[in-house]
């Protein structure tokens, strides 16, 4: 048989209405995968494969009498070590929570298995989310497939892996400043961050609440939106999820293709297409611009004078929200407990001491800084009002164009160990993903180049709030006139 592992998704789907492979044959093509390179990649923190075939059996018997439960019935969809799946590990790639098993499911995955789809496998990830390499987790490393010195990016890494590896068609990361979008850009893929709210938080670990968002990770924009389509919903366990239904991405995946893009507007920032880029990338996007605007858009520079805020501002904003979510892992209730602790204060400070990593550490400790007596109005106070003022930027934008075009990334996939000794560095590099983040707005990344090194360049599209299904449109008719998303790692 005609190897599965680098089918999309749809192609899968199509296959399984077909009857030409059995759910139960996909599932064990991406455990055999496993098995054979994640030895060298390190994206799965853990899998199990006795739940995921008994999934995938369970989809077999229901195609088998007729009764197949949406178009992902039995497509394994991999998960970021941060989203709750019942009796499954959920260790946020901590050792505080390293012998911790989920007793419910989030509500995207409650939403997965409502569609039939093989939820298998726990991704690595920066620990608590916090970081852009995936070299913070405590458990294991993960390798970027297109260069295994290089990182995957982060935090979502592992699930970016994953999916570029050919070890599973689709995986959920999340993203707080970048995390799904970044990594998708160093590892060629496609990494959606939707519109905050469209999707549900509850089951998910908490960093920074407001700024979080589950998307989608895959190697096509239609696979994208299939599983956008399948994970958003309304949710009464999570205040700031989006009341009442939203329009399905899917559907809409070849709208820009029928309408030739014309009467869209294309803005570029001046501010991201300065001379500090590297050459590679900034041709890249302008190669990516001309051909939108061959196809009927119109390009244009804008302004946007407020992003040279977003860094500082995301970081004192996004430490605050950890601060304070972080506290919950005391050592007392059902997390890692030290062994030397003697009293009520030992737990507490010991446990965490132990079990969180340097990174997370040094976010807490900021996080209670600026949240501190004195010091609230100067930091905090004052990057609340550097966000709206970024949201207000981008509204203006937004009256004079329908998306926003920018490198995803300000480099490639960088050399592990190449950051960790300078974090201000490293937190620098989300200086194009975190005004979505900031702004609640829909982001895209998708491939759309090479590095003289062979390695993949990712081209970002924003939109309006709740603009996603233009964005996967967009995104869409590039990847099919290109074949970035068709390319794999070599050696793997």
């Amino acid at each position: 048989m005609e190897s599965l592992n680098f089918k999309t998704a749809t192609e899968l789907s199509e296959m399984l209405s077909r009857k030409t492979v059995s759910a139960r044959e996909i599932m064990q093509a991406q455990l055999d995968r496993i098995a054979e390179i994640d030895g060298e990649v390190g994206a799965f923190i853990s899998v199990d494969p006795r739940d995921a075939l008994a999934q995938a059996d369970a989809s077999d018997a229901r195609r088998a009498a007729g009764t197949p439960l949406s178009a992902l019935d039995g497509i394994p969809v991999a998960i970021k070590d941060n989203i709750a799946v019942a009796n499954q590990p959920l260790s946020c790639a901590s050792k505080i929570l390293e012998k911790f098993v989920s007793p419910y499911d989030a509500t995207v995955i409650a939403n997965l298995k409502k569609c039939g789809a093989v939820v298998f496998g726990r991704t690595n990830m920066d620990e608590f989310a916090m970081g852009s390499s995936t070299e913070n987790s405590a458990l294991k490393k993960t390798s970027n497939p297109w260069n295994k010195d290089c990182v995957p990016g982060g935090s979502s890494g592992g699930s970016a892996a994953a999916v570029a590896a050919g070890m599973c068609p689709l995986a959920l990361g999340s993203d707080t400043g970048g995390s799904i979008r970044q990594p998708a850009s160093f590892c060629g893929i496609v990494g959606m961050k939707p519109t905050y709210g469209a999707v549900s938080r509850y089951g998910v670990t908490a960093f920074a609440s407001s700024l979080e968002q589950v998307g989608p990770m895959a190697r096509t924009a239609a696979d994208a939106a299939l599983l956008l389509d399948a994970i958003a919903s309304p949710d009464m366990h999570d205040s700031t999820a989006l009341p009442g239904a939203r329009e399905p991405a899917f559907p809409r995946i070849d709208d820009f293709s029928k309408n030739s893009g014309k009467k869209l507007r294309l803005g570029i920032p001046k501010e991201y297409l300065a001379g500090t880029l590297p050459a590679d990338i900034q041709n890249a996007v302008r190669a990516a611009a001309a051909w939108y605007e061959a196809h009927g858009c119109e390009i244009c520079e804008i302004s946007i004078p407020s992003l040279e805020l977003a860094i500082p501002a995301y970081y004192i904003i996004a430490t605050a929200e950890a601060s304070s979510n972080l506290a919950r892992f005391d050592g007392i209730r059902y997390t890692r407990r030290s062994k030397e602790a003697t009293d009520a204060i030992n737990i507490f400070s010991k446990s965490r001491g132990e079990g969180f990593g340097e990174e997370v550490k040094r976010r807490i400790l900021l996080g209670s800084y600026v949240l501190s007596a004195g010091y609230y109005d100067a930091y905090y106070l004052r990057a609340q009002k550097v966000r709206t003022l970024i949201r207000d930027d981008f509204g203006k934008a937004f009256e004079n164009v329908d998306f926003v075009m920018m490198p995803t990334t300000p480099e490639t996939a960088f050399p592990r160990g190449g950051k960790t000794e300078d974090p201000l560095t490293m937190y620098l590099g989300d200086v194009c993903t975190v005004p979505a983040n900031l702004a609640g707005l829909p982001a895209i990344s998708f491939p759309c180049g090479f590095s003289a090194e062979n390695m993949p360049i990712g081209l970002q599209l924003i939109g309006r709030q709740l603009a996603d299904a233009e964005l996967f449109s967009a995104a869409r008719a590039f990847e099919l006139a290109h074949d970035f998303s068709s390319r794999v790692p070599a050696g793997i």
